[in-house]
């Protein structure tokens, strides 16, 4: 299932993982700047996608399960509150993610990123998955969560999501 949380209004999808995984030692342990990049890319093929109007290239570059279970009109659905919001997702290649635990693996061949970009006055919070395909990490769950925070003052871990 996909997760979303956008502003307030919690949005919730995931995908789900094939069972056919290859072996853990093919997919390699991303170092701090392969894993920020990532977390850039992500943020920006959801701006993008937000400015367009068109989900379908989030959509592909995703996992396999991740199309299954979203559809271009489904995301477009999911992200709308951000999108209505107008929060400026590309706001996040200006700073290093800050994480909120180290990233883990979350099931065999899929590794779990939580944290924030810490933009004042609106930190934007992320929790993401990314599922070994193909010679690549691809996207497979997000959640995305603005909020205001006040500027002397750490931002409050975001909301989680379950799966």
């Amino acid at each position: 299932m996909l997760a979303i949380l956008a502003a307030t209004t919690p949005v919730a999808a995931f995908a789900q993982i094939p069972s056919a995984q290859p072996p853990i030692s093919v997919e390699p342990v991303p170092s701090e700047l392969e894993l920020a990049k990532l977390l850039w890319s992500t943020m920006t093929a959801v701006h993008h996608a937000n400015l367009s109007g068109n989900y379908s290239v989030l959509r592909d570059i995703s996992s396999p399960g991740f199309q299954v279970m979203n559809n271009a009109a489904r995301l477009g659905e999911v992200f709308a509150s951000i999108r209505e919001s107008r929060v400026d997702l590309s706001s996040a290649l200006l700073l290093a993610p800050t994480y909120t635990e180290p990233p883990s693996v979350a099931e065999p061949g899929v590794i779990r990123v939580r944290g924030y970009f810490g933009l004042r006055p609106t930190a934007l919070f992320f929790d993401f998955f990314f599922q070994w395909v193909e010679g690549r990490w691809r996207l497979h769950g997000v959640s995305i969560s603005p909020q205001a925070i006040a500027s002397d003052e750490a931002p409050e871990r975001g909301r989680s999501s379950t799966r």
